[in-house]
């Protein structure tokens, strides 16, 4: 575990001019006392790393050093062979390029690992889109990506929500493709900001090159607006009343944050062994919709028209199997 991960730093260090002891525990995994022991032994291996202190300081390579601990094993190989998405590729423009690349790597593996390719592709595929999702790429999609990969400026025609549109100069960070739906993470105006990119009706490509700011994490930041999203469409409250069942199935009919939240204060089980909880949804039409699939689990308290509208479907359920079934077989 130890060798595999010093290998590891030694390849990390290469990569990048210099790295802080934080930068190198967090992409390591472990503590920034670890990472100094590791470095130390790193040195007396006979290594030549480095420390420079003060506040831009970190730990580098001397003098260009380059390892040849960069053969690939078979696990690695076919890992790297499941790191694209085909779908995605093709639709960025990206296709011929990552093909040639993986007609580069099977070239330069060894013998005993060249059926990697196929051995991956055999076992795994990811299909992006949801389930009765035409997937439709943007028109404009290779053009922003070409944008993404040479870090140039955009001049953008964006289609708001509503009808108007607007002119944007962005700073094209970095592309997420998220059921089926294709996101621009840019820096607008000093500030990051998320766009559709099937909202764009127009993209000019400016020759001007900007600075890509290094402390920018696309997962990071996507995770965080991400939540913010999801967050902000949540503006209304409704009281239930769960059953036991209900407080299992909860989760798997609506938000899963706000079913941990709402189930996390929710009030002790009564005699019957329901809980009481205030659950935040998106409007009560989408909450009619989720609650429903609970049935008996979930009773709704409130808002009194919701609940009213649970109690009319109620009733008709009680119409349409309170009486027998019909005689005779299903057609």
């Amino acid at each position: 575990m130890r060798a595999a991960r010093l290998i590891t730093l030694v390849l990390l260090l290469q990569s990048r001019p210099s790295m802080t002891g934080a930068e190198l525990a967090r992409r390591l995994e472990v503590s920034e006392r670890t990472v100094a022991r590791d470095v130390l032994a790193l040195s007396e291996a006979g290594i030549p790393v480095v420390a420079d202190r003060g506040r831009s300081g970190g730990y580098r390579l001397l003098g260009g050093y380059r390892t040849r601990l960069t053969g690939l094993g078979r696990t690695e190989a076919e890992a790297l062979f499941l790191s694209g998405v085909p779908s995605a590729l093709r639709e960025m423009g990206l296709a011929d390029a990552a093909s040639a690349a993986r007609l580069k790597i099977s070239a330069a593996l060894l013998p005993e690992l060249s059926d990697a390719p196929t051995s991956a592709a055999q076992r795994f595929h990811l299909d992006a889109p949801g389930w009765w999702q035409e997937a439709q790429p943007p028109p404009l999609l290779p053009s922003v990506a070409e944008a993404v990969w040479d870090d140039r400026r955009l001049t953008v025609r964006y289609r708001r929500r509503g009808s108007d549109e607007v002119e944007r100069r962005l700073e094209p960070y970095g592309l997420v493709l998220k059921g089926g739906i294709w996101y621009l993470a840019a820096r607008a105006e000093g500030d990051f900001r998320v766009y559709r990119v099937d909202r764009f009706t127009a993209v000019a490509l400016d020759g001007e090159r900007f600075e890509r700011d290094a402390g920018f994490d696309l997962p990071s930041f996507w995770e965080e607006r991400a939540a913010q999203f999801a967050r902000s469409l949540l503006r209304e409250r409704v009281e239930l009343r769960l059953t036991a069942e209900g407080v299992a199935w909860l989760p798997r009919v609506t938000d899963r944050t706000a079913a941990a939240e709402a189930l996390a204060a929710a009030s002790p089980p009564d005699a019957a062994g329901r809980v009481t909880l205030t659950l935040a949804v998106e409007s009560q039409e989408v909450a009619y919709a989720q609650l429903l699939g609970l049935g008996p689990e979930a009773e709704v308290l409130g808002p009194p028209e919701l609940r009213e509208r649970f109690a009319e479907t109620a009733a008709r359920w009680g119409e349409l199997y309170g009486t027998a079934a019909p005689p005779g077989p299903l057609p």
